[in-house]
């Protein structure tokens, strides 16, 4: 190993913390859970220094790499093949704080939402072995590293969405896990693609490579091809893992049946992992390119779009906050598209996909707790059967609140910040494609005028969503009176004081980064905005500005009229009881059951049998025709019948030795059995075991083992 050890502790520490931590759990549960704590804790000050090095170095230097002999690589020789290289900067020390940070938050608040769980040992098992991949995957200088932890994540991740191991949560990890294995398929073949065409894996080494063979014009038509197929499949795969359209059919599935505290850290961090590997592509391998720029953003406003109608339409607590993901998601991926678009001038794009990348983190943190505090008391995540469940429990009330106004856009709250910034980058697009300080691409100045308008309505669908959220759980009370009653009750008891002090601290981050953001929010933009952009941003926003405030009210006004027009109209219906909320969307609409099952499990084997028995048949008769003509059998002189030359000879020998003894010694009873046909049968039946066997699984692990043993050997005798 060379380099700085940090890195690989982080990686490796929770891994083997998750193995003691099991192993404690077998013996004392309530020890194990307090080991876990302590495990994260620790990664969390770990990451903390990290990140505080970092940032020494980069304010004494812009360079943390010579920074007072802080060394910000390492790399580990003679693993897995390539061996496994880490590196550091400052977007990778900011989201290793992060990912430690809600890992310690989630961990804390597991330990009460699990007191009634079965299988917990597990789930801890499996919770910090992922913690470690995920610091693999943010910390991996190649993309070779970062596919072993990314694959590795997504396997130990699966084990959460299937935790309650019922119907619905084991058809949904069953998508959720078709999906990993697709995309890591895909990636694979990407990874293979770029190997071959530029020599490297190394991410920082992408850039100059990826620039000079595209750079060529012309000159190298072939090989921009093949980078640009090899950066489609690498999108496929992250694409697959950030919940994009149209890979995102998992998150709406595995959010409602996962428990809180997995869902917080699924649609907070493991999403974000496909969004690093996406700035990879987008910030080293196609850096200011306009065709990829434009791939990015259309899949981000489709992505954004369908998240919010989804949201919109739900009536299920956390299926709503799994749909807003994947409509946030959607935002990230405008702010990324926008860079390639922009080219040197992309500040305000960057800045604004990077922070609203760290809110979405900490706000999906926060109301996915907050929904778990829900649903860990009374076990219910329909809208109706909930509402009135937050009322006379202030600190609910609070935390769920500076949730809903941070990811709403409200100013004042962080995520006004970031969704401006993104906003005024569309904008800057628009007046430099009118002034001609920019050639437009593929999308005019009137098309992306039109996006300008769908991200305000989405970002408005956002208001409308959480306002739905925010009055039935908080506003509204429950039909049921003695139902009333008895949420009412849970005033003192609903939160332990652990989980109350983290999400309490959580919220509390939400309009301190708003009220200041040029103190908060720009350090976090200039620290990070590196790794996604060679050129540091010089100027500063007013982010309170009449002309930035504008979208936001825009947005916010969408969102009043959608809820009260929209919500309160047509989504909801008068019963005996009140008003209850309905879901409007069609079933026929789910793209996993209307598309990609019958696809992927019914037309495409009827095809391909269809096409597999038309093979067949057609080599099994071209295989006739030639044995009929050119080919034409012809009896052999001693052709046997049955059996072999073996039994044959060994038969015969027999029914010689059989007549003799018949005359002899055996004539008052003579044997009569044919010993050649005996023989044979025998042999046909030997043949047909051995047929069995050599085609059993069993066997094909057992000449595995001693394949491994023989090799062990080997390695060892050398």
């Amino acid at each position: 190993m060379d380099g700085n050890g940090m890195l690989v502790w982080l990686v490796f520490f929770p891994m083997a913390g998750a193995g003691f931590t099991y192993l404690v759990g077998r013996r004392n549960k309530t020890a194990r859970d307090y080991v876990a704590d302590i495990i994260v804790v620790l990664e969390f000050l770990a990451a903390l220094y990290v990140f505080g090095m970092s940032n020494i170095a980069w304010q004494l230097s812009k360079n943390p790499a010579n920074s007072f002999g802080y060394t910000s690589y390492c790399d580990v020789f003679g693993v897995c093949g390539m061996g496994l290289h880490f590196t550091l900067d400052g977007f990778r020390a900011l989201y290793g704080l992060i990912a430690a940070f809600m890992w310690m938050v989630s961990t804390v608040f597991s330990r009460e939402y699990f007191r009634h769980y079965r299988n917990r040992n597990r789930y801890y098992l499996f919770l910090l072995i992922t913690l470690g991949a995920t610091m693999g995957v943010f910390l991996s200088a190649d993309l070779y590293t970062t596919f072993i932890f990314f694959e590795l994540m997504s396997f130990t991740s699966y084990v959460w969405v299937a935790h309650d191991e019922k119907k619905e949560s084991l058809r949904a990890a069953e998508t959720y896990l078709a999906v990993a294995v697709a995309g890591g398929l895909v990636m694979l073949m990407g990874l293979f693609l770029l190997d071959h065409e530029v020599g490297t894996l190394e991410i920082d080494r992408l850039y100059e490579v990826c620039r000079e063979m595209i750079g060529a014009g012309g000159e190298n038509k072939a090989g921009q091809g093949v980078l640009y197929v090899a950066g489609a499949c690498l999108l496929f795969g992250f694409g697959a893992k950030a919940g994009a359209f149209p890979l995102h059919i998992w998150l709406p599935k595995a959010h409602p049946v996962a428990p809180a505290p997995a869902s917080a850290l699924l649609s907070g961090i493991l999403t974000k992992a496909g969004i690093f590997g996406i700035l990879v592509l987008s910030c080293k391998m196609f850096l200011y390119d306009m065709k990829w720029g434009t791939l990015l953003l259309l899949i981000g406003v489709m992505t954004m779009v369908l998240g919010a109608v989804l949201a919109l339409f739900s009536v299920n607590l956390k299926r709503t906050l799994a749909c807003s993901s994947v409509s946030q998601i959607g935002f990230i991926l405008v702010g990324i598209g926008m860079q390639g678009l922009l080219g040197g001038e992309n500040s305000l794009a960057v800045r604004g996909s990077l922070l609203h990348m760290v809110n979405h983190s900490l706000f999906k943190l926060v109301l996915f707790s907050a929904a778990g505090v829900v649903f860990m008391n009374i076990h219910k995540l329909d809208l109706n059967e909930i509402r009135g469940f937050g009322r006379k429990k202030p600190l609910l009330h609070f935390i769920f609140l500076m949730g809903a106004l941070g990811i709403g856009g409200i100013p004042l709250w962080n995520g006004y910040v970031s969704k401006t910034l993104i906003h005024e980058s569309i904008v800057e697009y628009i007046e430099a494609l009118h002034m001609g300080h920019l050639q437009a691409g593929f999308l005019s100045a009137g098309a992306m005028k039109g996006i300008e308008w769908v991200f305000l309505i989405s970002g408005g669908c956002t208001v409308a969503y959480m306002l739905k959220l925010y009055v039935a759980l908080f506003l509204e009370r429950n039909h049921d009176s003695k139902e009333q009653e008895r949420f009412d009750g849970m005033c003192g008891g609903y939160m332990n004081k652990a989980s109350a002090a983290v999400l309490t601290i959580s919220a509390l981050l939400f309009p301190v980064m708003g009220i200041f953001p040029g103190k908060v929010m720009d350090f976090i933009a200039d620290f990070g905005e590196g790794f996604m952009s060679p050129a540091a941003f010089e100027g500063t926003v007013s982010y309170f500005s009449l002309g930035n405030l504008e979208g936001g009210l825009i947005s916010i006004g969408i969102g009043a009229a959608l809820y009260f027009l929209l919500v309160r109209k047509w989504m909801m219906k008068k019963e005996e009881e009140g008003m209850v909320y309905i879901n409007r969307w069609n079933k026929y609409w789910d793209l996993e059951n209307a598309v990609y099952r019958p696809v992927l499990l019914k037309i495409l084997p009827m095809i391909f049998g269809v096409l597999c028995r038309i093979f067949d048949s057609a080599a099994d008769g071209l295989v006739v025709l030639i044995r009929k003509t050119i080919l034409k059998d012809s009896k052999l002189p001693h052709e046997l019948e049955e059996g072999t030359f073996f039994t044959h000879v060994v038969g015969m020998e027999m029914d010689h030795f059989v007549r003799f003894m018949n005359h002899t010694f055996w004539k008052k009873r003579p044997h009569q059995d044919g010993y050649e046909h005996k023989f044979a049968l025998k042999h046909e039946e030997i043949q047909e075991n051995s047929t069995i066997i050599r085609r059993s699984l069993s066997y094909g692990l057992l000449l595995f083992c001693a394949g491994l043993i023989l090799t062990l050997i080997y390695l060892l005798w050398l």
